[in-house]
């Protein structure tokens, strides 16, 4: 449960079950996906021994979640598609560890990397093998221009499907579920999930994005990640460290359309690459920002 729930930065086991059982309501193998790579992910962990507290806080299940989900969705329900999933968990583990190495002396964590390196190549490969490409499966978008003005019923879709889009899904329901896990987790944590979520909204709409891909999700929910990150996870609740978070949430909605645009010509895909890297600037410039406090 707690792997599942570290996807939104949160041990809460209650967290962790309710976001398991949003991914359920969104289809049966979205849900059977999430729990195989999550599971996957952690057995690999105890077998290779890692830090039994380390793998007790859901740290090694969040990436094999996120692959599984992942690779169901891009791939197919296919049974090549288990095997893919077994073992992208695996090398996600692995590759949670080489990151943690390589980030720690910078006061870094791996965040979401191993996912979105393992499920980006797998994904990027996968129609040059006939075993296991089976076409773009039904309901897989491709990002085009479109509408730009917005309506009442396009903000509450979209404020909600930016939850729900960080593991993939674009149904408002499962994102409204996953709030309330969130809000078990704490008042701050709820609070800037929400905040998050708005900022995602605002920036998108500001800069022109088109008005369907806001209602699904598409631009918020990197921004949701970071509002957290920043906001209720590594810096303290100072006035400071929360406008820095928002601060955050809004950049890297823009940075979710520059990588689009990166990724596109060859295949990629931006996954939570633009969380990653906007995490990862705003935590690192901390050191010598005087007015903004790490948390212990």
């Amino acid at each position: 449960m707690r792997g599942v729930g570290q996807v939104d930065l949160q041990p809460c086991l209650w967290t962790g079950l309710l976001i398991l059982a949003a991914l359920w309501s969104a289809g049966w193998q979205i849900g059977l996906f999430a729990t195989l790579g999550t599971l996957i992910s952690t057995v690999t962990a105890y077998a290779l021994g890692v830090d039994r507290s380390n793998i007790a806080l859901g740290l090694q299940g969040y990436c094999g979640c996120l692959t599984g989900i992942a690779l169901v969705v891009y791939l197919g329900h296919h049974p090549a598609t288990y095997v893919l999933a077994v073992v992208g968990a695996i090398i996600c583990t692995l590759l949670t560890a080489t990151l943690t190495t390589l980030l720690s002396p910078y006061g870094l964590t791996a965040l979401t990397a191993p996912f979105c390196l393992v499920s980006g190549v797998m994904v990027l490969g996968a129609p040059s093998f006939g075993r296991i490409w089976h076409g773009t499966p039904e309901g897989v978008a491709d990002p085009t221009s479109g509408d730009t003005g917005i309506s009442w019923s396009d903000l509450w879709h979209a404020f909600f499907t930016n939850v729900s889009q960080i593991f993939l899904v674009d149904e408002w329901y499962v994102g409204l579920i996953m709030l309330v896990g969130l809000a078990l987790a704490g008042l701050r944590v709820f609070l800037f999930a929400a905040a998050g979520s708005v900022m995602g909204i605002v920036a998108a709409w500001a800069l022109g994005a088109p008005t369907a891909q806001i209602a699904q999700g598409i631009y918020g929910y990197n921004a949701v990640l970071v509002a957290i990150a920043v906001g209720a996870v590594f810096l303290t609740g100072t006035v400071a460290n929360g406008v820095y978070a928002l601060f955050g949430a809004a950049a890297t909605t823009g940075l979710t359309a520059s990588l689009t645009s990166l990724f596109k010509p060859f295949g990629g895909h931006t996954f939570t690459w633009p969380f990653i890297l906007t995490t990862w600037a705003l935590i690192a410039a901390v050191p010598l920002l005087p007015r903004l406090r790490r948390s212990t």
